[in-house]
């Protein structure tokens, strides 16, 4: 996570890794992400991988703008886990996604 402090803005990044799926299906290549259900295609495999990048980032972003991440996040399996059961570990295929969110300071009233 990275936090950029400016005059009254925050600006906030996550960085979201998802392992990834790609296939060659005649001239096209289909690159999925089974963890949040996502697929598209292009005709190069490096347009593929930044199509779904970019796919990832939109399922991200919309699900946060509807108030539904939480929700969404369970319905795909996902749990929190906690600091001492962490592993760092990173799927053979994988994407790396940047998700940026501003905000002015003193908005947050948790």
């Amino acid at each position: 996570m990275v936090i950029l402090a400016g005059y009254n803005k925050t600006m906030v990044t996550f960085d979201v890794t998802l392992p990834i799926a790609i296939k060659k299906k005649g001239n096209k290549y289909i690159v999925s992400c089974p963890s949040i259900d996502v697929v598209t295609q292009a005709p190069t495999e490096e347009e593929a991988k930044k199509n779904i990048g970019e796919v990832i980032r939109i399922f991200f972003e919309s699900c946060f703008e509807r108030g539904t991440l939480d929700q969404v996040m369970k319905e795909c399996g996902f749990k929190v886990i906690s600091q001492h059961k962490r592993k760092a570990v990173t799927p053979l295929k994988s994407i790396t996604v940047p998700l940026s969110f501003s905000v002015h300071q003193h908005q947050c009233h948790v």
